[in-house]
């Protein structure tokens, strides 16, 4: 988010930074949202000056920025939508409307697209982003992503991400890459997904 003297802030949290346990600990929260992100921030509003991205949006820094600005506001961005997806631990959900008929057209059902999705997130060598992303057409991806990569890159919207930065899991899941993924379905607000899409 953009305050009115141009320099980003951290999004809210829309739940407490326990609710997500046990597939994110309180202490990972603390950390990925505490600490990494706000030095991605902080780096960010550090670099804007004399830039030439003053007063833009963090879409239009990420799809046209390079270097240490792209790599920081590419993670703003995407920490912004990845905290924001979710919604406390509880009973795992499934999106409907629009959206879950995508889905089943673009992937054939719900099933075969989480597979999928985890399938990419646990393929993608070293740091970055599995996202589930939409074209204009409304027809569905899903994209790796390394590092601060984004779809808006690739003139996409992104929908949903899993953070496969081992800052993300590692205190609760060490290497286990894979289950902490498979894990992550328990949390999605597909609500949040759909009004996204």
């Amino acid at each position: 988010m953009a305050t009115s003297n141009n320099t980003f802030t951290a999004v809210a949290l829309p739940y407490a930074q326990d609710a997500l346990a046990p597939v994110i600990s309180a202490e990972t929260i603390a950390f990925h949202y505490g600490k990494h992100l706000q030095a991605y921030i902080n780096n960010l509003n550090a670099a804007l000056p004399g830039s030439g991205f003053e007063g833009k949006t963090l879409e239009e820094i990420v799809k046209n920025a390079e270097g240490g600005i792209f790599n920081n506001a590419g993670q703003v961005l995407n920490h912004t939508l990845y905290f924001t997806q979710f919604k406390p631990h509880g009973a795992e959900s499934a999106p409907s409307g629009a959206l879950a008929a995508a889905i089943d057209r673009d992937f054939g059902s719900f099933q075969n697209f989480k597979e999928e999705f985890q399938k990419k997130g646990a393929s993608l060598f070293g740091s970055g982003w599995v996202w589930l992303a939409s074209d204009e057409q409304g027809r569905l991806q899903i994209t790796q992503e390394t590092n601060a990569g984004n779809p808006v890159r690739r003139g996409l919207k992104p929908l949903l991400t899993f953070d496969v930065w081992e800052h993300a899991y590692y205190l609760d899941w060490q290497n286990r890459r894979p289950d902490h993924l498979a894990s992550l379905w328990q949390i999605v607000d597909w609500e949040v997904i759909e009004n996204r899409y």
